[in-house]
């Protein structure tokens, strides 16, 4: 018997750092824990640039200036949450039909002063339509977001 494949992702890790460190490092050092092979660019990526605010856009700018917006700011709230658009439908490719994309939201709670968990929510996956399973697949998988989160937390260790 096989499972369907979840519409969800959820992962989560600890950092020791203090809630609002935690936040600030996920926001304005995002394209330092991005693996620079996750590029839809035809270039190298140069920056991934997370613009902290409702309406705002994390995109890859290429060393060529060219630019690829992947993700949409809809919810910003420091040192608690934020949430954002996954733009990129099942072959990899941006996806500029807003009803098609996912959500992922990115919660920070205080475990202690020194200390924080960080909840990672990858919803609504099935609104890519046909092959969304591979989205599923390509964040659940050990290069997706347990990669970012990974990447994410060693960052606390420079």
């Amino acid at each position: 018997m096989t499972q369907a494949p979840a519409a969800v992702v959820r992962k989560q890790i600890v950092v020791a750092a203090p809630i609002e460190r935690a936040f600030t490092v996920f926001t304005e050092r995002f394209g330092d824990f991005k693996p620079p092979e996750h590029n839809l660019l035809g270039v190298a990526i140069a920056e991934t640039v997370f613009d902290p605010r409702v309406g705002g856009h994390i995109y890859d700018r290429g060393v060529d200036g060219s630019e690829c917006h992947w993700a949409r700011i809809l919810a910003f709230e420091p040192p608690d949450r934020v949430v954002f658009s996954w733009d990129i439908g099942p072959q990899w490719q941006i996806e500029t039909t807003q009803d098609n994309t996912s959500e992922v939201e990115v919660r920070f709670i205080a475990e202690t002063p020194e200390r924080t968990r960080v909840e990672l929510e990858h919803r609504n996956i099935d609104r890519h339509g046909p092959g969304w399973q591979a989205i599923t697949d390509g964040v659940d998988g050990d290069a997706g977001w347990p990669l970012y989160l990974k990447r994410y937390a060693e960052l606390f260790a420079e």
